[in-house]
């Protein structure tokens, strides 16, 4: 009889098939300015700009356990670098996307050291009041248009909009396709063990040794960054940006859509809930308020009786995964038991 000793791997046929999959899509979306309409590109960006924010709440949420309603405050402060780096000092709007995660993350530690002092629900709320009071402040700052906006036209004149509208693309994927990698790379880390220890029990995984209060910071941070780079790009889209819009609510409801109807603490559930979200809102939008009522009625049926997402369901039950992030052991070979 010929035993063959277990061996330990993460890798499964769902990943390798998934990694060849992915880099197909990867290259038609960085070759669709040759082949796709506009209507199609503009749509292709606005789903990766999605992906990315929804991975980055996933990431603050679903690993860190901060639960968030105030990320549109960083949507808004990095779409107001494009105001103040693009209008007032002539810089690339392209240039400004990586900036604008430089500038809010640098705007969270301070915000974070205070909201790092809550709890629970305490720490929800308060993470909205800061978005508020950032609102605030932007929309009685006169240098930067006020409570009524201002247009950002002038940041992408001179840019042909060939080359604006394929690299507004090409930045949109390297953010919805960068999160994504990001937070894999990052849980097959040691600080991915980590932030999963502390989300699971923040005081087992202090007896461990894990420093709890780093660990948050860098999650809070690096989602912060996130969410100012793919605030610079949505406004870049947009052409326009008014403080209601920057900073409105909107932003982080889309990504607790997302994630939670996706499968929280996943990393394939933000894509698969970006895509629910889209047919659902592409079917819907004609509805006009029903469309609102339809996609808060689903995120409550999801939340009460599918709590862990449509991925979260498919990969309990057929144990797919195509990020896999845990090791495993594979059984041994039975037919050679059997010899």
């Amino acid at each position: 009889m010929t035993i063959s000793a277990p061996t330990v791997e993460r890798s499964t046929r769902a990943s390798l098939a998934g990694s060849v999959v992915g880099l197909a899509v990867l290259a038609a979306i960085i070759a669709a300015p040759w082949w796709a309409e506009r209507a199609s590109q503009r749509l292709l960006i606005e789903f990766l700009y999605t992906l990315a924010l929804a991975q980055m709440w996933n990431l603050l949420a679903g690993y860190g356990g901060l639960l968030s309603v105030g990320q549109q405050g960083f949507v808004g402060l990095g779409g107001y670098c494009l105001v103040v780096l693009g209008l007032q000092m002539g810089l690339n709007p392209f240039l400004i996307v990586p900036l604008a995660g430089v500038v809010t993350a640098i705007v969270a530690v301070p915000t974070g050291a205070l909201l790092f002092r809550l709890r629970g629900a305490y720490f929800a709320v308060s993470t909205w009041v800061v978005a508020e009071v950032l609102r605030l402040l932007v929309a009685n700052t006169a240098s930067v248009g006020g409570g009524s906006g201002t247009s950002i036209t002038q940041t992408v004149r001179g840019i042909p909009a060939w080359w604006r509208e394929s690299t507004t693309l090409w930045i949109a994927l390297a953010l919805g396709a960068g999160a994504t990698l990001a937070v894999y790379f990052l849980l097959r880390s040691r600080h991915g063990l980590a932030l999963t220890a502390v989300r699971d029990s923040e005081a087992a995984a202090e007896s461990l040794g894990v420093s709890v209060d780093r660990v948050k910071w860098y999650v809070y941070l690096a989602s912060a960054a996130g969410c100012g780079m793919a605030g610079a790009l949505i406004f870049i889209t947009k052409l326009r940006i008014a403080p209601e819009a920057a900073f409105s609510l909107d932003w982080t409801a889309t990504m607790f859509f997302i994630v939670i109807i996706g499968g929280i603490g996943t990393i394939e559930g933000p894509i698969v809930g970006a895509l629910i979200y889209f047919v659902l809102r592409e079917l819907l939008s004609d509805y006009g308020s029903g469309y609102m009522i339809v996609l808060g009625g689903v995120a409550v049926v999801f939340m009460l009786w599918i709590p862990r997402g449509v991925w979260g369901l498919i990969s309990s039950r057929l144990d797919l995964h195509f990020f896999p992030v845990q090791r495993r052991v594979r059984n041994l070979d039975d037919k050679e038991m059997r010899s």
